[in-house]
């Protein structure tokens, strides 16, 4: 037994006594028994030298550390009003929820946001409302040299690896993916078996080559080539670096990595798995743009692109100087945020490295077009997608195609418990645990990913109808306002001078 889970015992033999002793119906030697393991914990507490807290507060000093255990849930459940919580507030959560259950219920009462604050976000109206479209919007990606284009959502499963995620959650996504006709990025951890369920995939390879890779670590074109042949394997994306932790590789706890996950990756198991911080295929943009061709031949044809977090803007300058040079386009890039989601990372990385989102999806989409180069890249963008404002804002910007983790993940029923790093995720989304995986039934939680999907971009339609738009090509920057106090820009104002 943990000293916790005996703590605890200990404190439920408190209150027993305490019941059984205003009843007077216990004898003295019963509460001797009873109180011994009490006595023994406080002995051990005061002897022990590495917890000052409950050397100093022997018993109740544990209480500390189980109030820390349950903050999250406690500052969640009992402290944070609708608007006010991180990495997602309450609202953001309930819109997950209630479209991924099609309980749709119109807000009472008006928003109950400060719209008057700093950084508020709106979109501009027509008095003269536009036809709703009939069928969801796709683009297809895939320039020039692409030989099997793909006519792809523009809104989709963002990157999340099995491994981080569990199998059934894996599973589940991968069955909504195919039901609603949207694709599943894989994330970096390799191809499973649960990813292969009929649902469309974006293979995505990172710096540690999982699924292609020799046993020294290195690119395996190989393994790569016999697997992005496969069918359901539609686009290949090169994982440059992610928002949460840019210029840091993946990190996968040792306590989530077992057998099955090693073997599919490659790996041992039962260790920590921490990704290089960088590729070693390629060392500049040249390279880069001659692996995406041999990736592009191996593959059959297929749509290659990159996946980034923008830190030195040179170095993108530098991507699409190379791309003209060599001829060799990717097809599509994906741009993600500093304040993109993790299953684990340092906290300075986080917190403090990296260009946010926004900016740095005006400065991707700027700089294609100096160079010349948007019409034949398309780009996704994958950072705190959530609702139907989320994608209109996202293609007002610039994006041809959003993608969400965090939010098929409430889909599936993920509470924000703030736990994807222990191992111990209550609702089985991202853990490895049998007990709590089981929890995760794939052939009922599909559905709600399906849900979520269809009933998001139901809202986009309605949207793009108060917008007065009749296509998505219309959107643009003028439409999004973004209110600073009492005075406000549209983001064409915000962006004008330093990206165009």
């Amino acid at each position: 037994m943990s000293k916790k889970s005996f703590f605890i015992a200990c404190i439920l033999a408190m209150g027993l006594i305490a019941v059984l002793m205003f009843a007077a119906a216990i004898s003295w030697i019963w509460l001797s028994v009873i109180l011994f393991p009490l006595i023994c914990l406080g002995i051990y507490d005061l002897m022990q030298k590495k917890n000052s807290v409950i050397r100093n507060f022997p018993i109740i000093g544990h209480m500390r550390y189980l109030l820390k255990d349950i903050g999250p849930e406690l500052h969640q459940y009992f402290v944070e009003d609708n608007t006010d919580g991180t990495p997602f507030n309450a609202n953001e959560r309930n819109y997950v929820e209630s479209h991924a259950t099609k309980n749709l219920e119109n807000h009472p009462f008006g928003t109950e946001l400060n719209i008057y604050k700093k950084n508020y976000d709106w979109m501009e109206h027509s008095i003269y409302a536009a036809p709703k479209l009939k069928d969801f919007p796709r683009v297809t990606i895939g320039g020039p040299a692409c030989s099997q284009p793909y006519s792809a959502s523009i809104f989709n499963i963002s990157a999340m690896s099995f491994g981080s995620l569990s199998p059934n959650a894996i599973k589940a996504l991968n069955l909504g993916a195919k039901e609603g006709a949207f694709f599943h990025d894989t994330g970096e951890g390799g191809i499973s078996k649960y990813h292969r369920n009929g649902g469309d995939l974006v293979w995505e390879i990172g710096t540690a080559y999982f699924g292609c890779r020799t046993k020294e670590g290195k690119f395996d074109a190989i393994q790569f080539q016999e697997k992005a042949k496969w069918p359901e394997v539609k686009m290949i994306e090169i994982k440059i670096s992610q928002g949460a932790k840019p210029g840091h590789g993946g990190i996968l706890p040792a306590a989530k990595n077992n057998q099955e996950i090693a073997d599919i990756r490659g790996i041992k198991p039962n260790t920590d798995v921490i990704s290089p911080p960088s590729h070693t295929t390629f060392s500049n943009a040249r390279g880069l743009c001659f692996w995406m061709k041999q990736l592009r031949e191996l593959s059959g044809g297929k749509p290659i692109g990159f996946k980034l977090c923008i830190g030195s803007q040179q170095e993108f300058i530098d991507i699409c100087e190379q791309m003209l040079t060599t001829g060799i386009l990717a097809d599509f890039i994906t741009v993600d945020g500093a304040e993109g989601g993790t299953g684990a990372a340092p906290i300075d990385f986080s917190d403090s490295v990296g260009m946010p989102w926004e900016p740095a999806l005006v400065f991707v989409c700027d700089t294609l077009k100096k160079f010349g180069l948007k019409e034949n890249i398309k780009i996704v963008t994958a950072t705190k997608i959530i609702s139907a404002f989320d994608i209109f804002k996202a293609i007002c910007l610039g994006a041809d195609i959003c993608n969400s983790a965090r939010g098929m993940m409430f889909a599936l029923g993920c509470i924000q418990s703030l736990k994807c790093h222990t191992n111990k995720c209550p609702t089985g989304v991202a853990t490895q645990k049998d007990s709590l995986v089981r929890g995760l039934v794939p052939e009922e939680k599909w559905k709600r990913v399906k849900n979520y999907h269809h009933e998001t971009l139901n809202d986009f339609l309605d949207l793009l109808v108060a917008s007065g738009c009749t296509e998505i090509s219309q959107l643009n920057r003028k439409i999004i306002h973004k209110q600073m106090g009492t005075e406000e820009k549209t983001f064409a104002e915000i962006y004008e001078i330093k990206y165009t």
